[in-house]
């Protein structure tokens, strides 16, 4: 796959995922009825709406800013978990079937946009590595050249 398709498929993955991400950690953070309503369904406490709004607009800062690798995964890694405990928590308490779809099609947009991150940073690393590979394959012996590489 071409890097143009990939790149064309991660912010299309991404932007459908985190957009709807983000209404909801804004409806978190401002307590909205439903929010609270659907919250206190599932057994969780009122005050952990806030909390779960604040990490998600965080884990999204991370994803779009991008330029912290490792900080970009652990974010993947949050909305992985809070969205399987969204599908086990609708599971725990008998939700019907179509309800819990939804945080299931909000994980595939997110393994779609992990996914295509991942093949983008594998092509940027291998031709940095590539690179390393071609200066560590000079010829011992050559002293006068070892300060240039």
């Amino acid at each position: 796959m071409r890097s143009k398709h990939l790149r064309i498929i991660y912010w299309t993955a991404t932007l459908l995922f985190v957009l709807p991400q983000t209404c909801s950690a804004l409806l978190c953070l401002i307590e909205a009825p439903i929010m609270m309503q659907v919250g206190v369904s599932l057994g969780y406490p009122g005050y952990f709406m806030k909390l779960l709004g604040i990490a998600k607009l965080l884990g999204i800062a991370s994803i779009l800013y991008g330029r912290l690798p490792v900080l970009k995964e652990w974010a993947f890694a949050g909305f992985t978990f809070e969205v399987l405990a969204a599908i086990l928590s609708c599971w725990s308490v008998d939700v019907a079937p179509y309800l819990w779809t939804l945080p299931l099609a909000f994980l595939m947009l997110q393994l779609a946009s992990y996914w295509s991150w991942t093949l983008i940073e594998a092509r940027l690393t291998a031709g940095g590595s590539l690179r390393r590979r071609q200066r560590e394959t000079l010829p011992a012996n050559a002293p006068a050249m070892r300060g240039y590489y």
